[in-house]
């Protein structure tokens, strides 16, 4: 029986120590590799994600109404603002489109139509709902060229990933950094004031405002849970992160 009782303590000691060592070989692989600069040559590497939801474009005041009663009923938003290209230069065109992003549904504010109208401006003045965006200083200051309003309650995620070290500010670079994935760019400086947006418009826009929705999610997540290591490379210095991505 003491025999028994010993080799069931000593069995019992051994799954300690492997359970041990398995939980911190998990945290190991869990924790998020991440770098102060993303080589810009790695994303076209990268898979292309986009906004899988229901995207929703808005052209009254009336449909506005409905749409940011149900925006602002939810926990955080993701924003984001299209201009139409100007080719000439010293001409710069008005803000055309303001796209906000809930988990699964995305509203395309077609301003150029709407204009600032009543339901925009409650929405952007709100002070409740967190509202994310990428350097939303500038896309306030377009904003603000079409009417007057109080900014609400806006979090720009430059700000934000600086805190834990990254210095990258561009969307594509940040998304690629944090999820490896790619953002697509191509539709970028097409003419969002044309009479109808297509498709590849329509899920360009609700991409962007989607993925700051995800990119602070993320980081909040991080900066809870510390689960990532911060790797500083320098200019020069890609190969390192040219490896380790292609690994992970």
């Amino acid at each position: 029986m003491k025999t028994f009782i010993n080799f069931y303590d000593t069995f019992f000691k051994l799954f300690v120590v492997f359970f041990v060592i398995l939980q911190l070989d998990l945290r190991k692989t869990m924790t998020k590799i991440l770098y102060n600069k993303f080589d810009k040559k790695l994303i076209s590497t990268l898979p292309t994600v986009a906004f899988e939801g229901k995207i929703m474009v808005v052209v009254s005041e009336a449909e506005a109404q409905k749409a940011v009663s149900y925006l602002l009923s939810q926990p955080m938003l993701g924003v984001d603002t299209e201009t139409r290209p100007s080719f000439k230069r010293g001409w710069q065109y008005k803000v055309s489109l303001l796209q906000v992003s809930a988990e699964d549904y995305c509203f395309l504010f077609r301003l150029n139509h709407l204009g600032l109208s009543p339901s925009i401006i409650r929405l952007l003045e709100d002070t409740t709902t967190p509202k994310i965006g990428l350097s939303w200083h500038d896309d306030l200051l377009g904003l603000h060229k079409l009417g007057s309003f109080n900014a609400g309650n806006f979090i720009d995620l430059q700000n934000h990933v600086k805190e834990i070290g990254i210095e990258d500010l561009s969307l594509q670079k940040l998304y690629a950094n944090m999820f490896s994935q790619k953002i697509s760019k191509r539709q970028q400086l097409s003419n969002w004031e044309r009479d109808i947006l297509d498709d590849k418009q329509k899920l360009y826009a609700a991409t962007d405002a989607w993925a700051c929705l995800q990119l602070y999610k993320e980081l909040i997540r991080l900066e809870d849970t510390n689960d990532y290591e911060l790797r500083t490379v320098s200019e020069d210095d890609t190969t390192q992160q040219e490896t380790t991505t292609s690994n992970e």
